[in-house]
């Protein structure tokens, strides 16, 4: 029996940095490029906007999961709040948001490997996937340590940034495109130079930022003390985002104008390529070299573990529950891993339209995981006013809070038909809704059916 269970071999400093990890990836390293051109200086507004919710979504998820000994993930909770269609079609659907996000991830591995070798981006991704694969199958705490270590490497470069950029800035230095200045966030054209639709349309690539922020509850079951380490990491939210996110874009955009930005490269690489250091643009890309790896990395723990949860529920095939010698659900991980390396093919058939497709169905899909979040807290404070009175980890402001958040992200999701890029995504997407739906219509019959011919024979046999 202990080898059909998950290991608690998460550390508080492995849900620290988990936390962290899944803030701070390809979306802030790749990613803000695009939305710099698209919103100019406002995008610091965007990703404050947009942070802030997701931190009160994330409140709402730590009650949730502390109100039930039992949760190993949201999943479950759908399935007591909204329904064991809910359940079905939320778990599958997260399942899909991490499939598309561990796809940009890999497509950008191969963007990043391209700027010191020029070889089909495809290569570097295949064989970024089959290393993670093999350290994934050893244990949990594999993952973890990973994550530590990978994350690490991220706040060190981002702190680095900082850094450099308030010495740039009292020194008054100079590079090719002028004087290292605070006036660069609103010197070349104010904070709104594209408009209210250039910053508008910024936010499903900012959106795509924060993805995986809710990590921190899908390792809730392989966690040592759920109790103390979610309130602690989720707590800690409000800090990275101001200094992660909005400090780093502020230190990017004073050191260069955001005129100056290439979208389809990495502003980070970019801006210390500018201050005159030979090796650290080199140095810069593989950080976000590793950081693309790393949120590969959380892509292939969290989809192995929702098909390890499906399975468990009976909503995914007996199989995929399997867990091998190391308590990893292997078969489940290999079943992701076959489907992540789509992004693979992506990047070798439409190397320059990969990227934005597989993130704006990412934004889509998570931004309907975080709704179901936020509806199944309500529901919760609403059918369970006891256990919300008992709670230790209240969300605030809520139920007020958890409109206003639902409200920002259909804002968001009808900003995303106005735009060409994203609307056809847009429009597709509900395809996969349907499709799940649909068979979770099917599996309901089909059991029904069984059920049915089971009373049949009693009958038959009284």
């Amino acid at each position: 029996m202990a080898q059909q269970e998950l290991k608690r071999d998460l550390k508080n400093r492995h849900v620290q940095l988990i936390a962290i990890g899944g803030t701070i990836g390809t979306g802030l390293f790749l990613g803000s490029g695009k939305a710099i051109q698209l919103a100019g200086p406002s995008i610091i507004f965007a990703y404050f906007i947009v942070g802030i919710a997701i931190f009160f979504v994330m409140r709402a998820l730590g009650e949730l999961l502390l109100s039930k000994a039992g949760y190993q993930s949201f999943t479950d909770i759908a399935e007591d709040y909204l329904g064991p269609r809910a359940a079905f079609v939320t778990g599958w659907t997260y399942w899909f948001c991490w499939i598309m996000t561990a796809m940009a991830d890999v497509i950008a591995v191969g963007v990043y490997v391209r700027y010191w070798f020029d070889i089909p981006q495809w290569i570097p991704a295949v064989i970024c996937l089959v290393i993670l694969l093999f350290l994934n199958l050893l244990s949990v705490k594999n993952f973890g340590e990973m994550e530590f270590w990978f994350a690490l490497i991220k706040v060190v470069t981002i702190l680095a940034l900082i850094a450099i950029g308030v010495i740039l800035l009292v020194i008054g230095f100079k590079t090719d495109t002028g004087t290292v200045s605070i006036k660069n966030i609103w010197g070349h054209g104010g904070l709104f130079p594209n408009g209210l639709s250039g910053f508008l349309l910024s936010f499903q690539m900012v959106v795509f930022a924060y993805v995986g922020v809710e990590l921190v509850g899908v390792s809730a079951a392989e966690t040592s003390n759920p109790e103390q380490n979610i309130p602690s990491a989720i707590n800690k939210i409000p800090l990275r985002i101001l200094l992660f996110y909005v400090g780093a874009l502020i230190a990017l955009l004073c050191i260069n104008p955001w005129t100056g930005l290439n979208p389809t490269e990495s502003p980070f690489v970019k801006t210390f390529s500018l201050v005159g250091i030979p090796i650290a643009a080199g140095v810069i890309n593989f950080v976000v070299l590793t950081s693309a790896a790393s949120a590969c990395n959380s892509g292939m723990f969290s989809t192995s573990r929702i098909l390890y949860n499906l399975s468990k529920n009976n909503q995914a095939p007996s199989r995929l529950s399997k867990l091998n010698k190391n308590h990893v659900p292997s078969n489940a991980l290999y079943i992701s891993t076959i489907v992540v390396s789509v992004g693979a093919l992506l990047s070798k058939l439409i190397p320059d339209q990969a990227f934005g497709i597989v993130t704006t169905i990412s934004a889509i899909c998570f931004i309907w995981v975080w709704g179901v979040i936020l509806i199944c807290h309500l529901r919760y404070k609403k059918t369970q006013p006891q256990l919300h009175a008992a709670s230790k980890f209240k969300a605030p402001f809520t139920p007020f809070v958890n409109y206003a958040v639902l409200t920002l992200f259909a804002i968001i999701l009808i900003i995303m038909l106005f735009a060409d890029e994203t609307r056809p995504a847009l429009l597709l997407t509900p395809l996969w809704f349907v499709l799940l739906f649909t068979l979770y219509a099917s599996r309901r019959r089909k059991e029904d059916n069984n059920k049915g011919s089971v009373k049949n024979l009693q009958s038959t046999d009284a």
